[in-house]
C-alpha cells in the first residue's frame, strides 16, 4: 500500500510538471501514467494487465456516438467565427453595454450560457468559445487571465444548465439506486426519480451560479478602464444592426437548444443541425447572390419546417401527403447546404474550416484518449481503493456521510471522467445516503455541481486542458490555472447555497411535476 501511494504521488507530481513543462498536453496525460506503470511494474506495484484494457477503451471513445458532436460543434463554430456572424452579435452586444471591458465580459457571459445549454459537452463548447468570443475579449482589453477564466468556466454551465448529458447520466443511476435504496429500507412505493426532475432542479442552481459569475466580472472589471480603441469604437446602436447580428445566430441557437428540449432530435442529430445552419449562415453572409440567396433562405424555412414536421412524425406516420412534403423539403435543404457549401468554397473559407475542424477535433479527441489511459493508471495503482478508505474513517452520520461524498467525488474529479465517477460514485456511496430522508433529486443535483466544478480544478480540469489546446500560445498554462482560481470559489459558494437552501433543486420539480 505504502508503493502504491509513492507512485500515485509521484505520478501526480510529474503530470504536474509535465504540463507546466509546455510539453503536448495530450502526451503528458498519457506519457506520465504510461512511464509510471512501467515503473511501478518493474518494483512490483502495478499489473500490467491493467493496460491490456487500454484498446477497449479508446474504441469505446471512438464508438460512442455522443462523441460525434464534438466535430460538429466544432464546424459550428469556426463557421461562425469566421464568417464573423457570433463576433457581431458579441461586438453589439459589447456596445450595448458601453462599449467596455465589463460589457463585453457580461455579453460573453451570457452569450456563452446559451451556448452551453445548446451543448451540453465540455470539450465542443469550450473550444468553441475560444474560437468564438476569444479575440472579441482580448481586443475590448479583458485582461487574459480574467478571459480564460471566464470561457472555461462558461463551457462548462452545459454541465448544470439543462438539458445536460451529465443530468440524463446522473438521473439513470440515481433513479435506480433510490429505488434500490428505499426499497431496503422498507419503503416498496417511493416516487420515482426522472430525468425532467433532474433538469427541473438544475435549472435554478444554474441561473444562480451564472449570476455569481456576472457579480464577479461587473465587480471585477471597471468602466472607467475601457483602452482608449475601444472607447473610440463605440458608437450607437441602431435597430437593424441589433436584428441582423442577434436574429441569425440566435435562431440558430434556439433551434439546437430547442430541437433537444422538445425530444425533435438527439444531442448528435442537434449538433448536425447547427453544423448546417452555420453552413447556411456563413454561405449567405460570404455573398450568395441571385437565385441561391433566395434558395439558401428557401433552405432555412425548410429545416424550420422539418423540425415542425418531425415533432409530428408519430401522429401522421401512415400519411403519404406528409412523406412527400418531407422529401421536397429535405430536397430543398439538400440544395441551400449545396449552394452555401459552393460558396464557401470559392472564398477558401469551407477549405479552412474543415482544416481547423480537424486539427481541433484531433486535439480535443487526443486528449479523451489521454485522460482515458490516467483513468486506467489511476485506478491499477488502487487510487479509488485509496479514497474509499479515507471517506470510511469520517464520523459524522448522514451530513457527515454527504460532506464526505461530495468531497470524494470533488477530488476524483482530478483525475477521473465524470462519467466514470457518475458510476463509480453513485452505486457504491449512494444507497446509505438515498435510504434516508435525503432527497434523491437534490443530491442528484449537488453531484451534477461538484462534478461541473470539477472541470475546471488545476491542474487536471478538462476543461483547461480543451482551452489550452485551441488556446494561442501567449496565454499560458498558469495564466489560465490563475484566471480560472476565483470562478472556482465561486462554484464552491453556489455549492454551498444549494446546500443551504435545498429548495432551490427541490422547488421547481414540486411546482411542475409534484416531485
Amino acid at each position: 500500500m505504502i508503493a502504491h501511494e509513492f507512485f500515485l504521488a509521484g505520478m501526480m507530481l510529474a503530470l504536474f510538471a509535465g504540463i507546466l513543462s509546455g510539453v503536448p498536453v495530450m502526451l503528458a496525460i498519457a506519457g506520465v501514467p504510461l512511464l509510471a506503470a512501467l515503473v511501478g511494474s518493474y518494483f512490483g506495484a502495478f499489473d500490467l494487465g491493467f493496460l491490456n484494457f487500454f484498446p477497449a477503451r479508446v474504441f469505446g471513445v471512438m464508438s460512442n456516438p455522443l462523441l460525434i458532436a464534438v466535430p460538429l460543434f466544432v464546424l459550428m463554430g469556426v463557421l461562425l467565427e469566421k464568417s464573423r456572424l457570433a463576433e457581431n452579435m458579441l461586438d453589439v452586444l459589447g456596445r450595448m453595454l458601453g462599449g467596455s471591458s465589463r460589457g463585453m465580459a457580461l455579453s460573453v457571459l451570457a452569450f456563452s450560457a446559451i451556448i452551453a445549454a445548446s451543448t451540453g459537452i465540455v470539450g465542443a463548447t469550450v473550444v468553441m468559445l475560444v474560437l468564438i468570443s476569444l479575440p472579441s475579449m482580448l481586443e475590448a482589453g479583458v485582461p487574459k487571465r480574467l478571459a480564460a477564466g471566464t470561457i472555461c468556466a462558461s463551457g462548462t454551465l452545459g454541465q448544470i444548465i439543462p438539458p445536460s448529458i451529465l443530468l440524463v447520466l446522473l438521473g439513470d443511476q440515481i433513479g435506480n439506486t433510490y429505488l434500490e435504496a428505499q426499497q431496503k429500507a422498507g419503503n416498496f412505493a417511493p416516487d420515482p426519480v426522472s430525468v425532467g426532475d433532474l433538469f427541473a432542479g438544475a435549472l435554478l442552481p444554474g441561473l444562480v451560479l451564472v449570476g455569481l459569475y456576472g457579480i464577479y466580472l461587473f465587480v471585477r472589471l471597471r468602466p472607467s478602464k475601457r483602452p482608449a480603441r475601444v472607447i473610440a469604437a463605440t458608437a450607437a446602436v441602431r435597430p437593424s444592426e441589433v436584428l441582423a447580428s442577434f436574429i441569425p445566430p440566435l435562431l440558430l441557437i434556439l433551434s439546437v437548444l430547442g430541437s433537444i428540449l422538445m425530444g425533435i432530435a438527439t444531442t448528435t442529430e442537434a449538433a448536425g443541425l447547427g453544423a448546417i445552419g452555420a453552413l447556411m449562415l456563413a454561405g449567405y453572409r460570404s455573398g450568395v447572390a441571385g437565385f441561391g440567396r433566395v434558395l439558401v433562405l428557401l433552405a432555412v424555412l425548410a429545416a424550420f419546417a422539418l423540425m415542425l414536421l418531425r415533432l409530428v412524425s408519430d401522429a401522421r406516420s401512415e400519411s403519404t401527403g406528409i412523406g412527400l412534403l418531407a422529401i421536397f423539403l429535405a430536397a430543398l435543404l439538400v440544395l441551400g447546404v449545396a449552394v452555401s457549401a459552393y460558396r464557401l468554397w470559392q472564398t477558401n473559407l469551407m477549405q479552412s474550416a474543415i482544416g481547423d475542424t480537424l486539427r481541433i477535433s484531433g486535439m480535443v479527441f487526443g486528449i479523451v484518449v489521454a485522460a482515458s489511459m490516467l483513468a486506467l493508471v489511476f485506478r491499477g495503482f488502487g487510487g479509488e481503493e485509496m479514497v474509499m478508505e479515507i471517506m470510511v474513517a469520517i464520523p459524522g452520520g448522514e451530513w457527515g456521510a454527504l460532506a464526505a461524498v461530495m468531497v470524494v467525488v470533488f477530488f476524483l474529479g482530478f483525475i477521473l471522467e465524470a462519467v466514470e465517477i457518475i458510476y463509480i460514485v453513485v452505486p457504491l456511496l449512494g444507497p446509505p445516503l438515498l435510504g434516508g430522508d435525503i432527497s434523491p433529486i437534490w443530491f442528484g443535483v449537488l453531484l451534477a455541481m461538484n462534478l461541473q466544478t470539477s472541470f475546471l480544478t488545476p491542474p487536471f480540469g478538462f476543461a483547461l486542458f480543451y482551452f489550452r489546446s485551441t488556446a494561442p500560445r501567449d496565454i499560458t498554462t498558469v495564466d489560465i490555472y490563475i484566471g480560472v482560481a476565483p470562478f472556482v470559489i465561486m462554484q464552491l459558494i453556489g455549492l454551498g447555497f444549494l446546500i443551504a437552501f435545498p429548495e432551490l433543486a427541490t422547488w421547481l420539480p414540486k411546482l411542475v411535476f409534484g416531485s
